[in-house]
């Protein structure tokens, strides 16, 4: 029998009780949301802003406690977005709680950035530049 992973990610977050996974805390739910919105940033293609992944993690350690902790969390959110699109990913790092989180913030961000990508990619790219988890260039 062969198993459809990203079925099976979807699955598990319809379970109900014990089985679903556990919320993600107040820190991990503040660093995906940062790093989501920068993500967001780049994707609808903001001029001026670039990645600056050693500051994202250097975020991720204060907020998380750990470099460790922070690229969990950073790999948990890249395999949210290979699920989404279907792509293979490794089902050891997904999340289902991380893959709700960052879609909220993801669709909530990039509306904002397609009704007003001016004012928007200024306010959510600076926010970025002030965290670290974006650079100007």
């Amino acid at each position: 029998m062969k198993i459809n992973l990203p079925a099976v990610a979807m699955l598990a977050t319809l379970v109900p009780g014990p089985a679903q996974a556990a919320a993600l805390s107040d820190a991990e739910a503040t660093f995906l949301d940062q790093l989501v919105t920068a993500s967001v940033v780049l994707e609808q293609r903001c001029d001026g802003y670039e990645v600056d992944g050693r500051g994202g993690v250097q975020l991720g350690a204060r907020l998380l406690g750990s470099p460790e902790a922070a690229m969990a969390m950073i790999d948990a959110y890249a395999a949210a977005i290979k699920a989404r699109d279907g792509e293979s990913y490794d089902p050891g790092k997904f999340r289902p709680e991380v893959s709700d989180a960052a879609g909220k913030t993801f669709r909530r961000v990039r509306a904002d950035l397609i009704k007003d990508p001016k004012r928007a990619c200024a306010a959510y790219g600076d926010a970025g530049v002030d965290r670290g988890l974006l650079r100007r260039y």
